[in-house]
């Protein structure tokens, strides 16, 4: 009888030590409301109806509100934003398309997760663990919610967090049952990022496209 109240101890005592969503939220909150700059490289994965498609290249991060996405496989392609306005550069087709930062209606906006401008519990509605979506990497956590401002666009985030409470992976389910997935590797914190690489300048000859959309 002892022994098998000791085997039942042993056997719940994982329970007990998981935090609860609350905390995970807050520390990861923590982390990157401390953070200045980031650097990764990423994979961005679309699926969709009958399409799916793989893209990578390196990601910059600044506070407050600045990005730089350098897509370099298969396609080179540019994001950047200044925390004012927006720029999505398709070298091959010599176009750019300008936008408000705070009219931008683009998947890369949940992101801001990793600008340390929102918090999780806060942006995130019904946010829970979702043991039932596979990880990246098995010692991760995943967590899920519904982004506030994007429902008629965006279904459910979710994002997978690190023991070291980092974002390692975040997935969008459309409400058209798409699914668009960024990985970040090789993450390199309060690194020095100069403003230039948040500067966009349209190369000669390149048709801009200001999306007004907002207004």
């Amino acid at each position: 009888m002892k022994a098998l109240a000791a085997l039942f101890c042993l056997a719940a005592a994982p329970l007990f030590a998981l935090p609860d969503v609350n905390t995970v939220a807050r520390l990861v909150d923590d982390r990157y409301n401390h953070l200045q700059t980031l650097a990764a490289d990423f994979t961005e994965i679309y699926q969709g109806v009958g399409t799916e498609r793989r893209e990578s290249g390196k990601l910059w991060l600044k506070k407050p509100g600045k990005m730089r996405w350098e897509y370099r496989s298969p396609e080179e392609k540019l994001f950047v934003a200044d925390g004012h306005d927006g720029w999505f550069y398709l070298p091959r087709e010599k176009q750019v398309r300008k936008s408000s930062m705070k009219d931008l209606n683009d998947l890369r906006s949940p992101i801001a997760f990793l600008l340390g401008r929102t918090r999780l519990k806060k942006e995130l509605a019904g946010l829970s663990f979702a043991p039932e979506i596979e990880t990246w990497h098995p010692e991760d956590a995943m967590l899920h919610g519904v982004p506030k401002g994007m429902e008629d666009r965006v279904r459910d985030v979710a994002l997978e967090i690190t023991p070291a409470h980092q974002i390692a992976r975040i997935l969008i389910h459309g409400v058209d049952d798409s699914v668009t997935e960024y990985r970040f590797a090789n993450l390199e914190e309060n690194v020095r990022v100069s403003d230039s690489l948040f500067r966009f300048t349209p190369s000669p000859g390149a048709e801009v496209i200001e999306d007004n959309s907002g207004n």
